[in-house]
């Protein structure tokens, strides 16, 4: 697959919940593509779809139509052996990091279940030694919590060893939903800036998504609106916020508190 064509590919993807004439279109007709090493912004307010969206394409929730891509692979067509490589390929990070974890299990043995997904896994110091590189990859130091519990990590710490399990699995398409919500101000910045060194060091295409069109505008390369299940707009991230055509996205940028003129701040950015 050449690096200039799109990595992800989604088209026309829905998810209808219920039946008959009691259903709820949570996903409606949702196409896009993402390119490699991009990050892009899934913007939206609770009930919009976004984490629907981001269930589907984790292969967590099964569409009611449409199709998901990773390259020439349709996804809704793995099974086996290739099922198993996707979930290598397309890895999570979630809202609660609490929840994420087994809260019996140590930082280390969270860390060496997730090696079993590992094709080669390799001897038990090459584990080791790989389990330390992710950890250190995101700033948290081994010899400190790898034998830690879950209660004994602040949430910053706890979202990093979140993004340190899915590193270990060489990830192509990290989805961060709503990571960064259940944190601090100081903590989120943390995070967001995190997010961006593992995109420009390691070439990963990250989704993130997000309620705060703040937060989007900080991090990524394009975004996308999603109101009421439908992607409602998209384009690079300047652009979007600086030309906004929907008034669901203008409504979300008269929301965000900001100091003199939004323009003006993006342009000395």
């Amino acid at each position: 697959m050449s690096q200039s064509e799109p990595l992800l590919t989604v088209t026309n993807l829905t998810k209808v919940f219920g039946s008959g004439n009691h259903t709820n279109r949570a996903v409606d007709d949702v196409t896009f593509t993402a390119n490699h090493g991009e990050i892009i912004a899934i913007v939206g307010e609770s009930g919009s779809g976004k984490s629907t969206l981001a269930r589907m394409l984790l292969r967590l929730s099964k569409p009611t139509s449409g199709s998901i891509h990773l390259g020439d692979l349709d996804a809704s067509k793995l099974k086996g052996t290739a099922q198993k490589q996707y979930w290598r390929d397309v890895q999570g990070i979630f809202q609660n990091p609490v929840a994420s974890f087994n809260q019996f299990y140590s930082v280390g043995r969270v860390l060496q279940k997730t090696m079993r997904l590992v094709d080669h896994p390799g001897s038990k110091a090459e584990q080791r030694a790989k389990m330390d590189a992710v950890l250190t990859a995101v700033d948290l130091n081994p010899r400190e919590v790898f034998q830690k519990a879950p209660h004994e990590l602040s949430g910053g710490q706890l979202q990093r060893a979140m993004i340190a399990r899915a590193l270990l699995v060489n990830p192509k398409v990290l989805i961060a939903d709503e990571s960064t919500s259940a944190l601090d101000a100081s903590l989120r910045v943390t995070v967001l800036n995190k997010l961006v060194d593992l995109r420009d060091s390691r070439e990963m295409t990250i989704l993130f998504i997000t309620h705060d069109i703040g937060q989007a505008y900080y991090i990524s390369d394009r975004i996308f609106v999603m109101y009421k299940g439908q992607m409602v707009e998209q384009g690079p991230t300047e652009h979007v916020l600086l030309h906004p055509q929907h008034e669901y996205t203008q409504r979300l940028l008269a929301d965000v508190p900001r100091v003199g003129d939004w323009g003006t701040q993006i342009s000395a950015d």
